[in-house]
């Protein structure tokens, strides 16, 4: 049972790549560790961060994101699912939004959730000039409670002695940490950001090694005082929610494609499922050689390219896949998922078959063709039944072009922001498969679970 009391800290910073996603990281290890009733939360449409909170909190985290979401949405999802601590890790810097008045920012965030804000400060090459640039944080919106600040990439007890005179001669914020500049704080990156938490051996050896930095970086009786306590508590690991996908009898069975290549889904999307009545039947793209007994198939997103010479040596799964939607039954792919259904991926100057049930190929490019929030008009031809002209927010960060061999006019959505399939079109539309770039979260202005499992239903039924 969670307790009648709720602590919440919202982590943020100056500017992206500050040390947030290390800080969060570590507090939320070192808490869950001392069996701390525990939950994180990422603001915006991240996937990758959000797994390795997941890891590192032992449970699932959650997306809180304006784009999706109304105001009234995040709250009432945020408190079904806070628990004693709260931990939320911002994107970008405190003040970094798509709006100019700063409606969708961090700092409108941590006010609409009443979480008082810590700033974690890249501290390179900088001294006294902290006490400016945190004043300017702490004056340019005086409703947002910036409690405390972390520095990070400290490289001397001289530089963190300069920088802690600066932060207590010009400022009232506690300084909650010092956190010097190491080799083994870092996590390697991908071309979409942090390698993916499910495809990396090691990420939990690497959570504990960052959390026994962070351990030793912070003052642990300053947390204390805004409510986040590092005592060890009694509740037994009993009591501790698995971040693992529930697997209950139910009437559908819905096949998802969850491993190094696929692992990009919201969690509260796959306890829509089950709250519909889905059981969810993991697949994995490498290990299983043949499709289990499923009603729909959900192949999400990730890195096929990385692992393609692996993936495609499956090719007894790949042709139950390609039978399964010839066959007529139900399936939705996104991003990733839509390249492991074309023809082949061209990753690094090789070209690597797949399923081969889209009539195109998949172009890796350098920079992004399709990056940030994307709007959808919903076309009257959409295989679920969405209503028609409606719009929905979604989102895309994808460096992959689908090249298709002939032209289709069977899409699902017009695009009013964003580049999708083609930069006008995305959700390609073959007997009653849907796959397209954009990842959708299901939400009160887009509850395209409900629609799915009953286009599942429906089918089951002809």
């Amino acid at each position: 049972m969670k307790n009648s009391t709720s602590s919440s800290i919202y982590i943020s910073a100056a500017h992206k790549s500050s040390g947030k996603t290390i800080v969060s990281l570590g507090l939320s290890r070192i808490l869950s560790n001392l069996n701390q009733d525990i939950q994180t939360f990422k603001k915006g449409p991240d996937y990758i961060d959000m797994g390795w909170l997941s890891l590192a909190s032992k449970k699932s985290s959650y997306n809180l994101d304006f784009n999706t979401q109304t105001k009234k949405e995040i709250n009432n999802f945020y408190d079904q699912k806070k628990s004693t601590i709260n931990i939320i890790e911002g994107n970008k810097g405190l003040y970094d939004g798509i709006s100019v008045s700063g409606i969708d920012d961090n700092a409108a965030m941590s006010m609409l959730l009443n979480a008082p804000v810590i700033l974690v400060i890249d501290t390179e090459g900088i001294t006294r000039g902290i006490a400016p640039l945190l004043q300017g944080y702490i004056n340019f919106e005086k409703k947002c409670n910036i409690k405390g600040v972390i520095l990070n990439k400290v490289k001397t007890e001289r530089h963190e002695n300069k920088l802690i005179n600066a932060v207590k001669e010009y400022t009232n914020l506690e300084i909650l940490g010092s956190i010097r500049k190491s080799k083994d704080l870092e996590i390697s990156e991908r071309h979409l950001g942090l390698i993916p938490v499910n495809e990396k051996k090691i990420a939990n050896k690497k959570i504990e090694q960052i959390s026994r930095i962070i351990n030793d970086s912070i003052d642990q009786k300053k947390f204390n005082k805004i409510g986040i306590n590092f005592k060890k508590n009694k509740l037994s690991k009993k009591d501790i929610k698995k971040a693992n996908f529930l697997t209950n009898k139910k009437k559908l069975k819905l096949g998802v494609f969850y491993d190094k290549s696929f692992g990009f889904y919201y969690p509260d999307d796959i306890e829509n499922f089950e709250k519909y009545g889905a059981e969810i039947i993991q697949i994995n793209s490498i290990k299983n050689k043949k499709l289990p007994k499923v009603d729909a198939l959900f192949i999400g997103g990730g890195f096929p390219e990385t692992n393609a010479p692996v993936i495609k040596k499956n090719r007894n799964l790949m042709k139950n896949v390609k039978d399964f939607i010839e066959s007529g039954k139900p399936c939705y792919a996104e991003c990733g998922g839509l390249m492991y259904l074309s023809e082949s991926i061209n990753y690094n100057n090789k070209k690597h078959k797949m399923v081969g049930v889209i009539p195109g190929n998949i172009i890796m490019d350098k920079k992004p063709v399709g990056r940030g929030y994307v709007k959808l008009k919903i076309n009257k031809n959409h295989l679920w039944g969405m209503k028609n002209n409606s719009s929905i927010s979604a989102h895309e960060f994808h460096h992959a072009r689908l090249l298709l061999n002939k032209n289709s006019k069977n899409y699902a959505y017009n695009i009013t922001r964003g580049f999708g399939i083609n930069g006008i079109s995305d959700g390609f539309q073959y007997k009653n498969l849907l796959a397209n770039f954009s990842h959708l979260r299901h939400t009160k202005n887009c509850p395209w679970i409900k629609y799915f499992i009953n286009f599942i239903e429906e089918s089951k039924n002809d």
